[in-house]
């Protein structure tokens, strides 16, 4: 009864790979708050919506608008204010550097990458907002091997009814012994797709019910509301063409020898055409 072997492989992948999802499920529910009472900062939003470039580009939008950073649209940032008012724009003001000028594509990566974004994380991780590292990518993992479970068990049965069988026992009634696991393992994907909560990339359920309710709030001056939408939505929120080139700007030449012209430079010859014009 060689089939019953393969029955026994298919029984073991399927339940295996099924308590590994459930395991994986119960501890990502375990992990989630409901996030009652944490009012979220405009800094707290970014993150949770778009991860550390969504804080890097909302500060570098917030200190424009203020005229206390000039965003030119050849994509260059110049500092004009060297106080930043808290750790977000210092992190800002270090990554443009000491000269005050520098392209924005490397400012807004070092930006990102700064202990101040690690630290905000860090925070809204364990107020239950963000999502841990290693929480999505275990439920996807976990998930991927249920699926492969289930080819496997299609597979053995497949394999148990080609082989011949000296007890003669029914075809129909092996596959229907390899029918139990199958259906295990696609009403455990079933169940998950359903009842597994919906992580996004940076936010946990918790976290997007509090981007939810940010939102629809109404909003207080017209300025927080930009910089809310700014921090929902990204750079697609900004209304200004010349703010939006800034960002869509991209580097011409790559590389170590890479030469800049001098009139692109913010400071060069010709700089007055590139610069956004000041509103006094």
């Amino acid at each position: 009864m060689f089939w019953v072997l393969l029955l026994l492989l298919a029984w073991a992948a399927a339940g295996t790979t099924c308590t590994r999802l459930c395991l994986a499920a119960v501890r990502a529910a375990a992990a989630d708050t409901d996030g009652r009472g944490h009012d979220l900062t405009l800094y707290e939003a970014a993150f949770l919506s778009g991860g550390p470039r969504r804080v890097a580009d909302l500060t570098l939008v917030s200190m424009a608008r203020q005229r206390r950073l000039l965003l030119a649209h050849t994509g260059w940032a110049t500092v004009v204010d060297p106080r930043g008012r808290d750790e977000m724009e210092r992190s800002v003001i270090g990554a443009i550097g000491p000269e005050g000028q520098s392209r924005i594509a490397p400012v807004r990566a070092d930006a990102a990458a700064a202990a101040a974004v690690r630290r905000l994380a860090d925070r809204l991780v364990d107020a239950g907002l963000a999502v841990p590292d290693g929480t999505r990518s275990g439920i996807a993992a976990a998930v991927q091997q249920v699926r492969l479970a289930a080819l496997a068990v299609v597979a053995l049965g497949a394999l148990a009814l080609l082989v011949p069988d000296p007890s003669e026992t029914p075809r129909h009634l092996v596959a229907l012994w390899f029918a139990l696991p199958l259906a295990l393992t696609v009403s455990c994907l079933a169940i998950a797709r359903m009842e597994v909560h919906p992580y996004s990339r940076w936010a946990s359920p918790a976290g997007q019910r509090l981007l939810g309710a940010l939102t629809r709030r109404p909003g207080g001056t017209d300025e927080r509301t930009y910089l809310t939408s700014v921090a929902v939505r990204g750079i697609s929120a900004v209304g200004e063409p010349d703010l939006r080139a800034a960002f869509a700007h991209r580097e011409q030449h790559h590389g170590p020898h890479r030469e800049e012209r001098r009139e692109d430079r913010p400071g060069g010859h010709g700089a007055e055409h590139r610069r956004p014009h000041r509103r006094d």
